[in-house]
């Protein structure tokens, strides 16, 4: 853990100077004008004190990491976790994970990789909007579904029932054990040793929980701020960009989406910017605005609950009587519909459910393979299973496989072949 830090409680906003506008780009730069020109850690901090907002995390202040490191010269911690987790092998796999059509579909359909890469984006928008910390959000965010199974949240379900007399599994949970424990990229230590900060904001479905706590500090009953952010950025992306791989893939129709309350918002603004425009391109269009919607409503209604709350500090986010990163009543209103017609005709459509159940049907008789036949599973999992046992070891094996690796196993034991 980091030596005694504790988070800012007090702010005091400095106004920016001035920019310094010259010529330096067309002469000559010499290596100490080279050095002049490199931003610091130490700089990094400097600008986050005067930048950010009182209730924002600041990497200078962070409570610290599990196995003491050295700080880096040129990354702030946020900065450096943000990088952990982008060059770790279980974020790489989910380029071949499904969000809703299994991945072997088409190519242009989000994969979980997409997904958080988009999602990823909204939260640095809201994150630098909102005048808090873009790398912490950021980081939180790419983290967010690297547990995440093969084959979706039918997979994760497959995945809990096998799992029901072990602990059960969830993809949010299983986040934090490649963080923490499945990773080893690190000789001194298992995982990517995240900020505490990163970690806590992994715990979302947690954080609400009496006396939740990490390291013995407090995670909840709210998150903080950059936690909040990463959380609202998910529903937004997935709400726009689902919709859309349903509209591709001919399983939706605009004239379904015209009912909807919120879809006509977004589609009057697509008809006020663009005018008349194809009806096969209009619902692309459309997207767009619905994204816009969204982030709109969260930034105002984020805007007012701070004007209302006035936190001074990250934890008077986190111990205000509502939580702060939100959609409004009346968003929330609209989204119910919306929501209640994804599930309906895209989750649980037949050409969705079918390949999906399929699949996971398919990853149960492997799941089942390994724990029958556990000196088929790799290396590492092999050795996993004097720590945590048989069935965890083979659930984290099949957890951290791609839908295509999966299948490849499958075939590869003949399991594709056999009865349930």
């Amino acid at each position: 853990m980091g030596d005694g830090a504790t988070r800012v409680t007090s702010y005091s906003y400095s106004a920016a100077p001035a920019p310094v506008i010259n010529n330096l780009y067309r002469m000559p730069i010499s290596n100490h004008s080279v050095e002049r020109m490199i931003h610091t850690r130490t700089e990094r901090a400097v600008w986050e004190d005067a930048r950010l907002q009182a209730y924002a995390m600041r990497s200078s202040h962070s409570r610290g990491r599990m196995h003491a490191e050295p700080s880096h010269d040129y990354r702030t911690e946020f900065q450096r976790d943000r990088d952990r987790i982008l060059h770790c092998r279980a974020f790489r796999r989910l380029e071949y994970k499904t969000q809703v059509f299994v991945h072997v579909t088409a190519d242009h359909y989000r994969t979980r990789l997409t997904h958080t890469m988009e999602m990823t984006a909204i939260a640095r928008t809201l994150a630098r909007a909102l005048q808090v910390n873009e790398d912490l959000a950021e980081a939180i965010a790419l983290a967010h579904d690297i547990g995440h199974s093969p084959f979706g949240h039918c997979g994760e379900r497959e995945l809990n029932a096998l799992m029901t007399d072990d602990g059960g599994f969830d993809h949010n949970l299983q986040s934090l054990r490649w963080v923490e424990l499945l990773e080893r990229r690190y000789p001194g230590f298992t995982g990517l040793n995240l900020t505490w900060e990163v970690r806590a904001g992994l715990r979302k479905h947690v954080a609400a929980t009496p006396g939740a706590e990490l390291d013995g500090y407090p995670i909840g009953p709210f998150q903080f701020m950059e936690a909040q952010i990463a959380d609202v950025a998910d529903d937004i992306a997935y709400q726009a960009h689902d919709i859309e791989d349903g509209l591709e893939a001919g399983l939706l129709a605009h004239e379904q989406l015209a009912s909807l309350a919120l879809w006509q918002r977004a589609d009057a603004r697509c008809r006020q910017a663009y005018g008349d425009v194809p009806d096969a391109d209009r619902p692309a269009y459309t997207i767009r605005f619905l994204l816009d919607l969204q982030v709109e409503d969260v930034l105002r209604t984020t805007s007012e609950r701070l004007r209302q709350i006035q936190p001074t500090s990250p934890d008077a986010v986190m111990e205000a009587p509502q939580r702060i990163v939100s959609f409004s009543d009346e968003m929330q209103e609209l989204l119910k519909p919306y929501r209640d017609f994804l599930f309906h005709d895209l989750y649980w459509h037949p050409a969705v459910d079918d390949s999906n159940q399929q699949a996971v049907r398919l990853m149960r008789r492997l799941f089942l393979h390994y724990v029958a036949h556990p000196e088929t599973m790799g290396r590492r999992a092999r050795q996993q299973v004097e720590r945590d046992g048989l069935r965890r070891s083979a659930c984290d094996y099949v957890a951290g496989m791609t839908d295509v690796y999966a299948m490849e196993e499958v075939r590869k034991y003949g399991l594709d072949a056999a009865g349930d």
